[in-house]
């Protein structure tokens, strides 16, 4: 039995836990020198990657298997930034009796705490300055230039500190960086850009930077780590290594060949990638259709976290504290590894005896209409006679369909889960850094050649498409298709994920021989009910909408036509009056209609939509009513119900008008009082204008007193007018 040790599930499909470790922790922790001391002895053993699976989610399963003796290490080197990948999903197998003694790599502190634990820390591109101040109270030796001012040219002292002065230049100031040194007679300070050389005296420093230097120069080595896997047992054995890492994905190209009174030919090529630094012999390879989910998790990189610093608190002795033992039952029972899923094994679906890879053509490819056949006798330029069969041949070898079949079909494809997979038929060897092609699927699927218009793509001519369906057993993944049409090339599309047996449409060049013209109609709208709840009048009103699509077929061959249509469902839009049609997306609908040669026909789509609005009768004026009296739609009732309330109305109204009235004649009374005030101000009391001033002022005040009982007496009435008015409207309902 194979004896494994896992850290991860590899690929989607196969779900693992480790079958016991061999040995419990302890033992294994104590074997490890034991053993280490006795692989360090053989010689590494290499394994080849033997098996490949890629995915489209960006990541590939490699697998690396060969023949070991006793204990053995086995040496492999990845890109630094697979480490991560590795040991999130690294699985080791011994098929023998052995066992998995360790896996070993180089660990790597962040390179900032290294730094950070020298004596000099160079953390952040640190300046002379910044070096020169962590080394207060080292002694050492400054060599200064030549054209140092009051300066020797050796120095030698303990380093007290650096700080920033103003030093003159020309006519200003500037800021200089000052080193303040405690020498033999006495503290001197050096301009750090006059000192040429500076060395430290004690050699623990001048280590510590060498250090700090080689710590750096690490970092710009090859990416590349080494990993060392070590097999522990007897005897000869096989042992197998898989692992997940990132990788390109597999990517498809199909082609697709017309012909008339035949099935149209599906021809799919995968398209690989070794992306890795060794190469490719003989590997099982298998191309997965799915999209697991792959991330990224930082574990090669040691992580620390902060911790808090807890003083200790002084307590007075305590007794000792005893505890019962625990209520006896079972031991838990060791989780059994779960069994990998097995491949379902399907029949080849190879081109072997199939009928279309026995059909033979002479035909090529060419990227021009096939040509006229010359008149029998024709004469050329250079007075050579034209051979009258020569075009009929070309024309003949144009329109006949290219033997594709003979690339074969080099994958079996089943499900693999949810999944879908391409198992490659036979070895695969491919270089390091290298692509290549592989053929996946070649079979006849059904389908049907039309033209797709769709007025936002092209808004005269249809396309010149297919409405295929997948019956090649294969789900397709999504890639370009090159299409032809007998040995002419026809023109390019693309398709997305296809599962077997799903319909999908492509098209592939513009209908030159097809033309649409689509118009839209002005619209119409009709009131369709007029309905009134307790004084709320809601109207629906029917709005149709119609467009005429006219359809002019010129080529020499009958269409078929799928004209797309938006589909306007979440506008509340519905169909009426229109052919159903062959089928309906979420943008739009597709209408099926078939256009004669050199003929001419119009498809009509009509819509509509009911439009609802409600009006509240204590909001509106008499306009507004006498619009619904006069609807046709609305009932006799309601009508009646309308009109009595224009009489209710119009009581209130006459209420309205003497109030207003009154209002009126209480503001000419004010306004005239103000002026006869301002008047007696003005006037000698033994003017006799005086008196009559006196009078009519008092007979105003007389007026007022009898216009104000009225207003309090009209506005009562208006009050109640309105009231039954309200009333009267809220309660109207049909």
């Amino acid at each position: 039995m194979a004896s494994k040790w896992l850290k991860v599930a590899p690929v989607a499909g196969v779900v693992g836990l480790g079958v016991g470790l061999g040995v419990g922790a302890d033992k294994l922790v104590s074997a490890a020198p034991e053993a280490a001391a006795k692989q360090d002895v053989k010689p590494a053993v290499s394994l080849p990657i033997t098996r490949v699976v890629m995915f489209n989610s960006g990541v590939g399963y490699f697998s690396r298997s060969g023949e070991v003796t006793d204990d053995a290490r086995v040496d492999l080197s990845f890109q630094e930034t697979d480490i991560n990948d590795l040991l999130k999903s690294m699985v080791l197998e011994d098929f023998g009796k052995g066992r998995i003694a360790a896996v070993s790599y180089d660990s790597r502190e962040p390179i900032s705490r290294t730094l950070s634990s020298y004596a000099i820390n160079l953390n952040g591109q640190p300046t002379f300055a910044n070096i020169v101040s962590q080394m207060r109270g080292e002694r050492i030796e400054v060599v200064t230039t030549p054209g140092a001012s009051n300066q020797p040219g050796k120095l030698s002292g303990v380093i007290v500190g650096v700080e920033t002065q103003k030093v003159p230049a020309g006519t200003t100031t500037v800021d200089a960086q000052v080193m303040n040194m405690w020498c033999a007679e006495g503290l001197r300070a050096i301009k750090l850009s006059e000192v040429q050389q500076l060395r430290f005296a004690n050699p623990v420093i001048e280590s510590e930077f060498r250090r700090a230097l080689d710590t750096l120069a690490l970092t710009h080595d090859s990416q590349k780590k080494a990993v060392s896997l070590h097999f522990a047992g007897d005897g000869p054995r096989k042992v197998q290594v898989g692992y997940v890492v990132e990788a390109p994905i597999w990517k498809t190209s199909y082609r697709m060949v017309l012909a008339d009174k035949e099935k149209p030919y599906l021809q799919g090529w995968a398209l690989v990638e070794n992306p890795t630094d060794e190469d490719w012999a003989g590997v099982k390879m298998a191309l997965i259709s799915g999209r697991p989910i792959s991330f990224k998790m930082d574990l090669y990189n040691p992580l620390y976290i902060s911790r808090p610093t807890v003083e200790p608190e002084l307590f007075a002795s305590l007794r000792p504290v005893t505890y019962r033992g625990g209520f006896a039952g079972k031991e838990n029972e060791v989780a059994a590894m779960e069994k990998l899923r097995e491949l379902r094994d399907y029949d080849r679906r190879a081109d072997k005896g199939d009928e279309q890879a026995k059909r033979k053509s002479e035909g090529g490819f060419a990227g021009a209409p096939p040509m006229a056949a010359a008149a029998p006798g024709m004469q050329l330029a250079n007075g050579r006679q034209v051979d009258a069969n020569y075009a009929k041949d070309l024309a003949k070898e144009l329109g006949s369909r290219p033997n594709l079949g003979v690339a074969g079909n080099a994958a079996t494809a089943g499900a693999l889960g949810d999944f879908f997979q391409y198992t490659i038929d036979h070895p695969v060897t491919l270089g390091r850094q290298k692509s290549a092609m592989l053929p996946i699927v070649g079979k006849d699927v059904e389908g049907q050649k039309v033209s797709i218009y769709n007025q936002n793509v092209q808004k005269t001519h249809p396309l010149l498409g297919l409405k295929f369906k997948n019956t090649s057993g294969a789900h397709l993944n999504q890639g370009p298709i090159t299409v032809f049409e007998g040995s002419v090339y026809a023109g390019d599309t693309r398709v997305l994920d296809v599962q077997p047996n799903e319909e999908r449409l492509v098209s592939y060049a513009i209908d030159l021989g097809t033309e649409v013209d689509p118009q839209t109609g002005p619209g119409t709208q009709k009131i369709t009910s007029v309905r009134a709840v307790r004084g709320i009048i809601t109207t629906k009103t029917r709005l149709t909408e119609e467009k005429k699509y006219r359809i002019v077929n010129r080529s020499q061959t009958d269409r078929t036509l799928l004209i797309e249509h938006a589909n306007r469902t979440n506008q509340q839009f519905k169909l009426v009056g229109t052919e159903k049609p062959v089928e309906d997306t979420p943008d739009v609908y597709r209408f099926q209609v078939p256009v004669k040669a050199t003929e001419s026909t119009t498809f009509v789509v009509t819509e509509e939509k009911e439009l609802a609005s409600s009006v509240t009768l204590t909001n509106t004026g008499d306009d507004t009513i006498r619009h619904f009296i006069n609807l046709a739609e609305a009932s006799p009732g309601l009508k009646a119900q309308l009109t009595e309330a224009l009489k209710v109305k119009g009581t209130w109204d006459l209420a309205r008008r003497e109030l207003a009235q009154v209002n009126l004649d209480l503001q000419r009374l004010n306004q005239d009082q103000d002026r006869i005030r301002k008047n007696l101000r003005e006037t000698p009391k033994e003017a006799e204008v005086y008196a009559t001033y006196l009078k009519k002022l008092s007979d105003q005040e007389k007026e007022i007193d009898a216009l104000t009982d009225r207003q309090k007496s009209l506005m009562t009435g208006e009050f109640a007018a309105r009231k039954k008015y309200d009333d009267f409207l809220a309660n109207i309902s049909d």
